[in-house]
């Protein structure tokens, strides 16, 4: 007896030790109508938990890219350039989908959806459910394995300032929203951002395997403009109109609410709003002036085609020769003197099409 209540208390140790790194800490009983719910608020110990599911992420990224993505690249035999952003596009079509999937349970679940009204109602929503709060953990953990990825992954140089623009963007959204106690929102946005990413990689590795397909880039085109003003949207509805009609908030850092009380005054609400729309704006602006410039690029290239196409069907004149003069000296003179030469054949076609003429030299010159 005396030695197995050591090993017991060992065991109790141990399985306090492991729950701190596998499930989320700072749980609760809060008395409803039916009984007791346990609910959770965020604290310190929650980095640790982040920690051991950064190691999780970083094997299944491994496990993705060992039995899927590599196996798809020898197949292909695509360059470097496109190998590593088909790497790219393949780990985040998994996790966009994977998480598109869980988010949606989670909101269709909680009722996020069916009243639009709990997004703001009873703000700060500093209790979450479990599943809630282990959505924003594994949200964390997962765009931070994102940093030792670069490295393991051998991500060139040039596109690692790009990627980090990435991370560093999804980390202040993420952690925003689950400091602010703006979860609720943030699931919502997060929904509406994945479904656009999903479709915009899913496109990529459509045309890495056959070029001539784009019409995923269409899709993605349309459901991205479209997720951009719902984003918008509720970005005002929530925080311009929601937010200023619940009661003034304290500071309560027992309770996890740590920067709930900043809403409380209107000159932070539109200073998050007015960067939130500079910054939505700015996307905007730069996917219009991708798309112009796509589509520019694509009606040049018809053109050109039509005009190849006009050039092609158009026969060569051949040179006009005095007959009478040919028939009186073509019994005398060699035949290199009066056939003409190729090279003057295909100079003489190369004006109507193919090589440009003087005139259009010069045009092309006063043009610019």
């Amino acid at each position: 007896v005396q030695r197995s209540v050591p090993k017991l208390h060992a065991n109790n140790v141990t399985a306090k030790t492991a729950f701190l790194f596998i499930l989320p800490q700072y749980n609760i009983s809060v008395p409803t109508t039916d009984g007791e719910l346990v609910q959770y608020h965020y604290g310190l110990k929650d980095l640790v938990t982040i920690l051991f599911y950064i190691f999780i992420a970083i094997i299944l990224h491994a496990v993705v890219q060992e039995y899927a993505l590599d196996k798809i690249n020898r197949r292909l035999h695509l360059s470097k350039v496109k190998h590593s952003k088909f790497n790219e596009s393949g780990q985040l079509v998994v996790f966009h989908l994977t998480s598109l999937i869980w988010c949606l349970y989670v909101v269709v679940t909680e009722g996020y959806i069916s009243n639009p009204q709990s997004l703001w109602e009873n703000y700060p929503h500093v209790y979450l459910p479990f599943q809630v709060k282990f959505f924003y953990l594994c949200q964390l953990a997962y765009w931070l394995h994102a940093l030792p990825e670069l490295y393991f992954q051998k991500v060139r140089k040039e596109d690692i300032p790009r990627q980090l623009q990435c991370i560093a963007l999804y980390l202040v959204h993420i952690a925003g929203a689950y400091l602010l106690n703006l979860t609720r929102l943030g699931l919502i946005l997060l929904l509406l951002q994945y479904l656009a990413e999903f479709f915009f990689h899913m496109a990529r590795l459509v045309y890495f395997t056959d070029e001539n397909n784009e019409k995923l880039f269409n899709v993605w085109a349309v459901i991205f403009v479209v997720t951009k003003l719902f984003t918008l949207t509720l970005y005002i509805l929530v925080i311009g109109f929601g937010l200023p009609r619940v009661e003034n908030q304290a500071l309560e850092p027992e309770k996890g609410n740590l920067f709930s009380f900043l809403f409380n005054h209107i000159l932070f609400r539109m200073s998050v709003l007015l960067l939130v729309c500079l910054f939505q704006a700015s996307v905007m602006w730069r996917f219009i002036h991708f798309q112009l410039r796509r589509w520019r690029e694509y009606w040049h290239e018809q053109s050109s085609r039509k005009r190849a196409a006009a050039c092609a069907k158009q026969p060569a004149k051949p040179l006009k020769r005095d007959s009478g003069e040919q028939g009186a000296l073509g019994n005398r003179l060699p035949r290199e003197l009066w056939v003409p030469h190729p090279r003057s054949a295909r100079r003489q076609a190369g004006w109507g099409c193919g090589q440009p003429g003087l005139w259009e030299v010069f045009l092309s010159m006063a043009h610019g």
